[in-house]
C-alpha cells in the first residue's frame, strides 16, 4: 500500500498500472495464465493494465455485476475506499447492465473510508464500526438500495451477511470463484 497510495492520492492511474504490470509479468512468467486484483481501487487503472498485460485479466466489477444481475438487484450501494466509492468503476460496470450504483453521502463516505484505513487494514475490527456501517447500509436502503457492493478486501471481514441490512455483493469472493470457474473452464 506504501507504494500504491500515493499514486492513488495523484490520480496516477498510469502509474498504478505500471505497478500492477511489473507484478503481472512475474506471475505470468511463473505460469500464470489469468490475473485478477482484489483491490477494487486498483481498477480504476484497468483500462491501462488489459491494454498492455502479457495475460488476460477479470474485472472485479464485471463479476460483481453478473452476481448482482442474476439475483435482479436494481440499485446497489457502494461501499469501499474513497477511490472506489468516488470513481467510475462500479458505476461503468454496473451501467451494461441496466443497474444503478450509489455510493454514500459525503459525510459516510468519510466514516466508511476512515474505518477502512484507521482500523481495517490494520487488523481492526471494532463492534462500534460494524454497527456504524450497518447504520451506513439501512440509509443507503432507505434511499432505494437493494443490495450493498461490498467493495474493500477488508470490509466483509467487518460486514456480516447474516446481520446486513441488504443483500450483500462481496467483491473479494466473488472475483475468487470467477477466478476458479475461469480456471476450470466453465
Amino acid at each position: 500500500m506504501g507504494e500504491w497510495l500515493p499514486a492513488f492520492d495523484r490520480a496516477d492511474y498510469k502509474g498504478l498500472a505500471e505497478i500492477m504490470l511489473r507484478e503481472t509479468a512475474i506471475v505470468a512468467q511463473a505460469g500464470a495464465e489469468i490475473a485478477i486484483c482484489p483491490d477494487n481501487s486498483a481498477h480504476l487503472a484497468f483500462e491501462h493494465v488489459i491494454a498492455r498485460s502479457m495475460i488476460p485479466w477479470l474485472h472485479i466489477a464485471d463479476e460483481v455485476g453478473k452476481e448482482a444481475d442474476r439475483n435482479g438487484f436494481k440499485h446497489a450501494a457502494l461501499l469501499g475506499t474513497r477511490f472506489t466509492m468516488a470513481g467510475p468503476v462500479y458505476p461503468q460496470a454496473f451501467a451494461k447492465l441496466g443497474i444503478k450504483v450509489t455510493p454514500p453521502p459525503p459525510a459516510d463516505q468519510k466514516l466508511v473510508d476512515d474505518i477502512i484505513f484507521r482500523e481495517l487494514v490494520r487488523g481492526i475490527f471494532p463492534e462500534r464500526s460494524r454497527l456504524l456501517y450497518n447504520e451506513v447500509i439501512v440509509r443507503m436502503k432507505q434511499v432505494g438500495c437493494d443490495c450493498v457492493i461490498l467493495g474493500c478486501t477488508e470490509i466483509p471481514l467487518l460486514v456480516r451477511a447474516d446481520d446486513c441490512p441488504l443483500p450483500i455483493l462481496n467483491s473479494t469472493q466473488l472475483l475468487a470463484h470467477a477466478a476458479v470457474r475461469y480456471a476450470l473452464g466453465k
